[in-house]
Order: structure tokens, then C-alpha cells, then sequence
């Protein structure tokens, strides 16, 4: 029996009359599972739904409604459903069934939010950014670098309704690590929340360590032999995914510090000890990205003052070059002028004393530009 056909049915329940009703209409559709990204992503926005009591995973109900009573009659077990990129007709009915803000529910369906994190009466809702290394052979002014996505995160007292958006960030993995960790999950709704938490800023982590090896590129491109040549676009293109980036990191500062630290009501206090965890680690990013920001301006004025220096060279050559013609052009151009009394134009040795003349001052000028390093 497929508990995302039944889930499907959920979203139409102001239309068709009683989550109960709509959410048992129809299971014959397969269930498709986005937290595994190579699965088709063909299907309805429902990942996934999942009742654990006392850490341990347990059967659904036929439907989600009765998934979710069954939980709050046992008290201590919570439900996990997952969804991907849903529309508001396909949230409504599952909002209702959880009683969620409409205005989180605006954020969770709309996305494109900052990180941040709210409360509305017992419910807690947090929005992640998530984001993910984009491999390319070789960065050019156009290459991306960062991608990003968003994790919305519903927390009440009895379940965690997850929002993705974008094709990376998956949670299934981590279900399963947390699947094997019983212990972890025996603290309720809060335990996936931090796992959640944990797993976003670990990929921080792991972007900002490879930003800094096309970091370490560029440097050594602006610092070779011949920098002045080096692409500055590939420098403003690391900065403008550097950008996105610390949108991703930096707002999230607070949030996580929040959840380390002031009291919740849904948040276990045992986990709040695991929070501050995350928040070092969330710091640890914030300030590699600022540094990584700081080092790309150094590197962008290396570049230009590399480039200053290589005009001016370019300059000095062209003025030299330039005194030496300068000479044999006004030696001939006096003599080029056409007065009747010139002596030297009829002395034997007039025009090869004016060729010595044009030689030695060329030679001379031409050493003492190369010994000052002109040419």
C-alpha cells in the first residue's frame, strides 16, 4: 500500500471534504523517492512519510491521517514527512492537518528565503540554504561555481515536515544514518531538526574547501610569469559565487545561535548541546568565506597593479624607442632644408661625418636605456 499515493490525496481536502476521505481515494500509484537523487523525479511533490516511536521506525497507517493519530495516541513518536518543491494546492491540506502558519506556509511553498528561524505558537519553522560544489574541468568568467537550494523545516511536538527545493540537498541519506542511530532519535522531532542543521553546514564546509583550490588556481595564474595576461573575469566570476555562497552562510549565524542557546519548547535541551556544535562549525565558514573575499581583493589588486606595471614597461620601450628614431630624424631633417648657403652640403666628408654623427648618438642613447632598463 503506498503511503505517498495516499499523501497525494491529502492536498485536495478542502475541495473534496475531510483529510480523511481524500487522503484513502486512491493508492495505486507508485511512490516516488526524491531523497535518493537517482530516482526519477516524476511523481507528486511527496518524498516520503514516516512514523518512529521511541527511535525506532514503525509501520504507517493506511493514510496520513491515521499514520498521524496512531502517533499521538501512542505519545512519544513523531511523524517525518518529506516533500519536494510542492505547489499550494498540494500543502494545503497537509497545513491544515498540522496546523501550520499560513505564513510559513507561504514562505515554505514560494521559497527563495533567507535562513532564518521562527516560531508560531508550539511550531517551530527554520529555512536552510543549501548549497553544493559545481565540478568544472576549468573556471572561466562564466563558469558556476556555487548552486544553492533551500530546506524549510516544520518542528512541532509529534512531527517534522521537510520543504526542498532544488535538485541537491537530499535527506534521504541522512534519514538512514539517523534510522541507525536509535538513541539519537528517541529525542523527538528536535534530533532531526539538528541532523538536518548538521548536514547543511557540513557542505559548507565541504564547498568553501573547494572554492579555496579555485582559489589557490587563480592565484597562481596572477602570480606567474606572465600575471598581466591572467583573465580578471575569472576573479570578479569566484566573487559573485562567493557571494552567493555567504548569503547561504552568513545569515544562518543567528538562527543556529538561537537554537543553541535560548529556550525552545520543542527543542530537547540535550540537543541544544549538539546545536552549539553546529554553530562553531557554522562560524568556521562564515569566517573562511570572509577571508576567502578578503584574499580574492588582494588578488584582484595584485592583478591590477601587475597589469599598471606592464603598461608602464610597455610606455618606457615605446618612449625609447622613440628617442632613437627621434635623432636620425632631426639630423635629416635639418639637412633636409632647403637654404642655398649650407656648407656641408657640399664638404666631401659632410655626408659621412652626418651618418657618424646619426650612429654615435643612437648607440649611446640605446645604452644608456638598456643599463637603466628601459628597453
Amino acid at each position: 500500500m503506498s503511503m505517498a499515493g495516499n499523501l497525494r490525496k491529502v492536498t485536495g481536502l478542502r475541495r473534496v471534504g475531510g483529510l480523511r476521505t481524500v487522503a484513502r481515494l486512491t493508492r495505486r500509484r507508485a511512490r516516488v523517492d526524491l531523497s535518493h537523487p537517482a530516482r526519477s523525479p516524476l511523481g507528486s511533490a511527496v518524498v516520503n512519510c514516516v512514523a518512529y516511536e521511541e527511535g525506532a521506525r514503525v509501520p504507517a497507517g493506511r493514510d496520513l491521517v491515521e499514520t498521524v493519530e496512531r502517533v499521538r495516541k501512542a505519545d512519544g513518536g513523531f511523524v517525518w514527512l518529506g516533500l519536494h518543491e510542492p505547489t499550494e494546492v498540494e500543502f494545503a491540506g497537509i497545513a491544515e492537518l498540522f496546523d501550520l502558519h499560513p505564513l510559513a506556509v507561504e514562505d515554505a511553498v514560494d521559497a527563495h528565503q533567507r535562513p532564518k528561524l521562527e516560531r508560531y505558537g508550539d511550531t517551530l519553522f527554520a529555512v536552510f540554504k543549501t548549497v553544493c560544489y559545481v565540478e568544472h574541468t576549468e573556471l572561466t568568467a562564466t563558469s558556476e561555481v556555487v548552486n544553492t537550494g533551500e530546506i524549510m523545516v516544520f518542528v512541532g511536538r509529534d512531527f517534522v515536515v521537510t520543504v526542498r527545493h532544488g535538485r541537491h540537498g537530499s535527506l534521504g541519506p541522512l534519514r538512514e544514518e539517523l534510522e541507525a542511530n536509535p538513541q539519537q532519535l528517541t529525542k523527538g522531532p528536535a534530533a532531526v531538526l539538528h541532523a538536518i542543521a548538521d548536514h547543511v553546514v557540513d557542505d559548507y564546509l565541504n564547498v568553501t574547501a573547494s572554492v579555496q583550490e579555485d582559489i589557490d588556481e587563480v592565484e597562481t595564474a596572477v602570480f606567474a610569469a606572465d600575471g598581466a595576461r591572467a583573465d580578471p573575469g575569472h576573479i570578479y566570476q569566484l566573487k559573485r559565487e562567493l557571494l552567493e555562497l555567504k548569503r547561504a552562510v552568513v545569515p544562518l549565524g543567528r538562527p543556529i545561535m538561537d537554537l543553541a542557546t535560548r529556550p525552545i519548547r520543542v527543542i530537547d535541551p540535550e540537543i541544544q548541546a549538539y546545536f552549539r556544535d553546529v554553530s562553531d562549525h557554522q562560524l568556521r565558514a562564515a569566517e573562511q568565506i570572509a577571508a576567502f573575499d578578503e584574499l580574492l581583493n588582494s588578488i584582484l589588486q595584485a592583478h591590477l597593479a601587475q597589469v599598471s606595471v606592464a603598461q608602464n614597461e610597455d610606455m618606457r620601450k615605446i618612449t625609447a624607442w622613440a628617442a632613437l628614431i627621434a635623432v636620425p630624424t632631426m639630423v635629416c631633417g635639418v639637412y633636409g632644408m632647403n637654404f642655398e648657403h649650407m656648407p656641408e652640403l657640399h664638404w666631401k666628408f659632410g655626408y659621412p661625418l652626418a651618418v657618424a654623427v646619426i650612429a654615435v648618438a643612437c648607440f649611446t642613447l640605446y645604452r644608456g636605456f638598456k643599463r637603466n632598463g628601459w628597453l
